[in-house]
């Protein structure tokens, strides 16, 4: 169970109220506001991906927040979508990988609107002292203008952010304004979130790295590191004591701001789509505090894919992603709180969730080795690895689909997991991002516990021919591409570029085109989301970029890059009517029956 800061053996060293332990169940209340009308997969909509670090606003810090989506949710509701997807919001790691969070439930602070307006407790003579400060300390060729297009500069931005969220909770210690409404949060969520600002209080202690296995002993565990509390000097324990309740504070100040959100998506007619991964970083709060949940000498991935041909470790022994895998036996044996906490948490915000590589639940592909070690077995043979790692070789777990009573085992394991978390979110409120090398048995299985699938059009085949989008299930989620895949600009010039292919055959028949190679014109950009729109999928979701037809992509999968996760929309959306089919957008949604009325 995990720990509550009440329960530390400590100094009583400052004025704030350490909140008692509240049960694991408990829940931020949800907002007072009814709930927008139930989603029904019999009702077709529209909806648009958008990572809300893209979107920009008149006066932004350099990244996307809480206050631009709001500004979002309007573009996208005059624009005839009802839904919104966005991709996970928890904070990051050094990396920015939206999939690769430090914590499976604290919401990523850079994603705050950090006004004075959105933070109640920050005046605004500090904000402009932290600001002229910030700009000062800039390099002379930094792009300084909030609409400046350059790529989101994560350091600059978290550093920034955090500045002004110490203001505020500065200005908050001082005056105690709404101490009470903090103390309840911290009491309904100390399941949480005592582990994790504990955690994240450590990281600062070790110049923000989030490697606990580098870290003293006395910090490797949340037992370990009470006991080192407990044991420093007065003036140290009350600055650890208060770094954990700024934490805190950051955690309420993003409830609340998300709970707005909400609200507002709510009263717009608007749903919001979240994204859980599969996975969650090893240097993690969740493995730091819970590690007997993990399977921690197991680093999951997926197999060799030769579609990745420029990174050869890919293509011999596949995608080391280092999460640790599940010890699937200790999640069970306490009903699978962690994953229904996880589920629970992301539904406070969300309307759908979509879980990233379902796959996962049915068996999940791991490497006996962490990913520091790639270049090592690079260039070994099976044997050769096998010598290092005691005759270990990457495998599936708990094991392949090659065997048929594996696959049965396979297929009955996943679709139980996936029931019981289907009932803590609600009838078809999870997607299954089902996407890679699938199971044969996979699409029945996510009919059967009642989760709509992927359709990806160039990709469903049927006898050598495109499947028609009318024989799409109805439970299904049909889209050209993902956060992981090329825009349909990019698309259809690849496409072209390989007219013979099948992708192109499949998607010259699925959007009754040409399969002739040409330019990326507005009669087949057209075409082609007339035809997405079209299928009888009950939700059809566009790129954000290819509502304006951009070749914007935002993420190349199985790349460290400093242009993944960092892409910014050209400009201000209502600045961008004139590309694309933005302004047209709301006539094609309501031309294919998916159009909420307005």
């Amino acid at each position: 169970m995990p720990r509550s800061l009440s329960n530390q053996p400590r100094k009583n060293h400052t004025n704030h109220t350490t909140p008692q332990r509240a049960c694991n169940n408990t829940r931020i209340s949800p907002p007072s506001d009814p709930p927008m009308p139930e989603l029904n997969p019999e009702t077709r909509i529209a909806g648009v991906l958008a990572p809300i670090f893209t979107l920009r606003r008149a006066d932004d810090a350099g990244i996307g927040d809480t206050r631009a989506l709001i500004e979002f949710i309007d573009w996208a509701a005059a624009h005839g979508f009802s839904l919104v997807k966005l991709l996970p919001v928890n904070e990051t790691g050094p990396d920015n990988s939206p999939y690769n969070a430090i914590s499976s439930v604290a919401l990523d602070p850079i994603l705050l609107d950090t006004s004075p307006g959105a933070l109640p407790d920050l005046m605004n003579v500090d904000a402009q002292a932290i600001l002229a400060f910030e700009a000062s300390a800039a390099p002379p060729d930094a792009v300084a203008p909030v609409l400046s297009t350059a790529p989101v500069n994560y350091a600059r931005v978290r550093r920034l952010k955090l500045r002004l969220l110490e203001a505020a909770f500065a200005r908050f210690e001082n005056t105690q304004l709404e101490a009470g409404a903090f103390e309840v949060f911290c009491n309904d969520n100390a399941g949480w979130l005592d582990d994790y600002v504990l955690f994240r209080s450590l990281m600062v202690e070790h110049g923000g790295s989030e490697m606990w296995t580098r870290w003293p002993a006395a910090h490797q565990s949340p037992s370990a590191a009470q006991a080192w509390l407990a044991a420093l000097p007065e003036a140290e324990c009350a600055r650890m004591e208060r770094s954990m309740h700024f934490y805190q504070y950051v955690q309420w100040q993003a409830a609340r701001q998300w709970d707005e959100v909400k609200r507002y998506a709510d009263a717009k007619g608007v749903a919001l789509m979240g994204d859980v991964p599969y996975g969650v970083s090893y240097f993690s709060a969740d493995v730091w505090a819970q590690r007997e949940l993990f399977r921690m000498d197991w680093s999951g991935g997926t197999p060799p894919d030769h579609m990745f041909e420029s990174d050869a470790f890919v293509v011999k022994w596949g995608q080391n992603w280092g999460i640790p895998l599940y010890n699937w036996d200790a999640m069970r044996a306490d009903g699978l709180a962690w994953w229904k906490r996880r589920v629970g948490m992301a539904r406070q915000y969300f309307d759908l969730l979509r879980i990233d590589h379902v796959l996962g639940f049915y068996r999940f592909y791991g490497f006996p080795w962490r990913p520091e070690r790639n270049d090592e077995f690079l260039p070994l043979s099976l044997e050769e690895a096998g010598a290092r790692t005691g005759g270990i070789l990457p495998k599936y777990h708990p094991a392949g689909d090659e065997n048929h009573d594996d696959a049965i085992r396979n297929r009955d394991t996943g679709t139980a997991l996936l029931e019981e978390l289907a009932r803590e979110a609600g009838p078809h409120h999870l997607i299954g991002e089902d996407l890679g090398v699938v199971p044969w048995y996979v699409r029945d299985s996510l009919a059967q516990v009642g989760l709509a699938g992927y359709r990806i059009p160039q990709w469903e085949h049927k006898d050598g021919h495109a499947v028609p989008g009318g024989e799409y299930a109805r439970l299904s989620l049909t889209t050209y591409g993902t956060h992981d895949h090329e825009t349909l600009r990019e698309l259809w010039e690849r496409c072209c570029a390989h007219p013979e292919g099948q992708d192109m055959r499949s998607l010259a028949e699925f959007t009754g085109l040409s399969a002739e190679p040409g330019p990326f014109t507005p009669e087949i950009h057209e075409a082609m989301l007339r035809a997405l729109f079209a299928s009888n999928a009950w939700i059809a979701v566009l790129q954000l970029a290819d509502v304006f037809g951009w070749a914007d992509r935002i993420n190349l999968p199985g790349t460290t890059s400093d242009a993944n996760w960092t892409r910014r929309v050209r400009m201000p959306l209502g600045e961008a009517e004139g590309e694309g089919l933005a302004a047209r957008m709301h006539d094609l949604i309501a031309a294919s029956g998916r159009a909420v009325p307005q």
